[in-house]
């Protein structure tokens, strides 16, 4: 879209809006490419996610407590309500064809404590990773692993419903231990930390009785990804090229699939 032509017919040229919203297409577009962004380090695909989680989480406690379930909504959200909102269950996944929860799940929580915990891994070990592999690799290795953390656990319980971004969380430090590993002894440190933020959330999901399943798909999924990804990454190698078309397909994903969502809210309500 032309919008130095669109705000020059509001009579709003050069205003600050214009070049701000100028910027985000460029950088939305330079996104996409896979090259660097104008913002630099500000722009965080990491944070981003981060703050689509508690935007949702927002909205779905507000639902709730309009519902009349007072501060249960916000501790413990019950399984029908987290199901509305995106969780995953896979009899509706197979028989209805609602195949986008296979992502909107990984939005989704189950509590003030759930999504706490996991946003502290996620702005502990996001920023690291995304910083090491750009946002494309970053954008693909979140995707998939929460695609492989779903799939794990479809075949260790499937009549369980799942929410949760544990199972990316999983993935980012499963990729670490493996790519770190790769890397030889300037890898150890960071290996090594990420090996104990894994035991400390396994730990944590077995006190809580989280899905485990999930997290060892995630795991499983970032470590294999880990031990093939290129450790030297030219940006304008056939490897770029294919990871970047990969993360076009994985944002297009999201979107379908949070628009899917949106819909089913929306079809709920009316």
């Amino acid at each position: 879209m032309d919008w130095k032509r669109f705000f020059d017919g509001l009579g709003m040229n050069g205003t600050r809006w214009q070049w701000r919203i100028m910027r985000w297409e460029r950088d939305f577009k330079s996104l996409l490419k896979g090259q660097p962004t104008s913002g630099g380090a500000a722009f965080s695909l990491s944070k981003l996610i981060l703050v689509g989680n508690l935007i949702l989480f927002s909205l779905m406690i507000v639902q709730g407590t309009a519902l009349g379930l007072g501060g249960r909504v916000l501790l413990a959200p019950p399984t029908q309500l987290l199901i509305h909102w995106g969780g995953q269950f896979w009899p509706l996944v197979l028989q209805q064809g609602e195949w986008w929860r296979c992502l909107t799940y990984a939005f989704t929580h189950g509590g003030i404590l759930h999504i706490g915990f996991n946003m502290m891994v996620l702005h502990q070990v996001g920023p690291l990773i995304e910083s090491e592999l750009g946002k494309a690799r970053f954008l693909v290795l979140y995707t998939l692993t929460a695609l492989t953390a779903t799939i794990l656990g479809y075949l260790w319980h499937p009549m369980t419903p799942v929410v949760g971004a544990s199972g990316s969380l999983f993935g980012l430090i499963g990729f670490a231990v493996a790519y770190y590993h790769r890397l030889g002894q300037p890898g150890r440190y960071i290996r090594d930390f990420m090996f104990r933020w894994a035991v400390y959330a396994f730990i944590f999901g077995l006190l809580v009785g989280a899905d485990n399943a999930g997290h060892l798909g995630g795991a499983l999924g970032g470590a294999a990804l880990g031990l093939v990804m290129p450790l030297r990454y030219l940006p304008k190698s056939p490897a770029a090229k294919f990871f970047n078309l990969l993360a076009l397909a994985c944002l297009a994903a999201i979107i379908y699939s949070l628009i899917m969502l949106a819909l089913s809210l929306a079809g709920a309500a009316n």
